[in-house]
């Protein structure tokens, strides 16, 4: 099969005056090598990770738009201490993207990649807002027959987020889950992969539509941190799932804080004797997200044994090593459309992903508000 390797990719750079821009490039993917494929992309969603490597945190308030319809170009300008952040990537357009799915239309001379030869696949491995990519195959999942693009777009960062998330409770020790931002889309995988496998699950939320949509779902144990009983509801879920892990996507604020003495409150109630260290329970939240970019506040009303970090996916999947990896990858791909499905609110085209309109509705990272881009 012949076709061309060119096409449209979208690129944000920050020059060093503090200057954003984000632009459509023209580009030619290379060749595959023998273990390669080139795809015509098809789908490729906007994660939250994405929008850190697009925007920048730049100011979009003052944004502008020119160029034209076919080419837009948009600036921005990033604030001072986050530029200080950034000196890596200064004058250094960086194609953005970390998933997508599409049809292989060019393959290497190994056998499993003429396998694939004008088959759908879901691919992970980065610069996705593209019409066309070459990537190693082992950064792709054949989709099974019949299967759309964009069903099988957002087949790796949640799936493989809310299975390692699981991975890593088991791992440590812990029988239950706290997790925030619960109604996202990883939140509604998590919901049914937790129901599926027996998991107790504490969601948190924002509003009360999103506590019936995740109950519409069997969720159990869904409590809104909007509501003046807030604290009162997460400690008697806490206390009924028994949960001492939690996964948060806020980050920022008193969040992670007000978890942390809910399993203390909990872990407590079950202390025979009184120590003035609190529980010898270890409780632990993972920061996964910045929902909420300013500072992390803790009260410490939880005793001494507990701990607050960083999770990354990535890292976490590289420490699992290929086999139990690839047993996750398979029961993505055979839970593609129960446990693991996607919705979207939206469609946009490369140069549609470039007005100051759809900017301002998917920058906004409002949970369950996922868009779609169809290069």
């Amino acid at each position: 099969m012949t076709t061309s390797r060119t096409g449209l990719q979208l690129h944000s750079t920050v020059q060093a005056n503090g200057e954003l821009t984000l632009s459509l490039a023209e580009v030619t993917a290379p060749a595959p090598g023998p273990n390669e494929v080139t795809v015509k992309i098809e789908a490729a969603p906007i994660n939250p990770s994405d929008l850190w490597l697009m925007l920048a945190g730049a100011d979009f308030s003052k944004a502008t738009a020119g160029g034209t319809p076919q080419s837009p170009v948009v600036t921005a300008k990033v604030p001072e201490p986050v530029l200080r952040t950034l000196g890596a990537r200064i004058g250094v357009p960086m194609p953005v993207g970390n998933e997508g799915a599409g049809t292989v239309i060019e393959a290497g001379s190994s056998p499993a990649a003429q396998a694939v030869l004008g088959k759908k696949v879901a691919m992970l491995g980065g610069a996705m807002f593209s019409q066309v990519r070459t990537v190693p195959l082992d950064q792709c999942l054949p989709l099974p027959e019949g299967t759309k693009a964009a069903d099988g777009a957002a087949a790796f960062v949640n799936p493989l987020t809310a299975l390692s998330m699981l991975e890593t409770m088991r791992r440590e020790g812990h029988t239950a889950l706290v997790h925030t931002a619960a109604a996202s889309n990883l939140g509604q995988m998590l919901v049914k992969l937790c129901l599926k496998d027996g998991v107790p699950l504490v969601n948190i939320v924002r509003k009360p539509e999103q506590v019936a949509l995740l109950e519409g779902l069997g969720a159990k144990h869904v409590v809104s941190s909007s509501s003046p009983s807030f604290m009162k509801d997460l400690i008697a879920a806490v206390t009924a799932t028994g949960a001492t892990l939690a996964f948060d996507a806020i980050g920022g604020g008193k969040l992670a804080s007000q978890i942390l003495t809910a399993m203390e409150v909990a872990a407590s109630a079950k202390e025979t004797k009184y120590s003035r260290y609190g529980s010898s329970t270890h409780k632990q939240v993972y920061i996964y997200g910045n929902l909420d970019r300013g500072p992390t506040e803790l009260g410490r009303a939880f005793g001494l044994a507990w701990g607050v970090g960083g999770w990354l996916v990535t890292p976490f999947l590289q420490k699992l090593g290929a086999g139990p990896v690839q047993a996750m990858r398979a029961r993505v791909i055979s839970e593609l459309k129960t446990t693991f499905a996607s919705s979207y609110v939206g469609e946009l085209s490369l140069a549609g992903a470039l007005s100051l309109e759809s900017i301002a509705k998917y920058a906004s990272a409002s949970t369950g508000q996922k868009y779609l881009i169809v290069p």
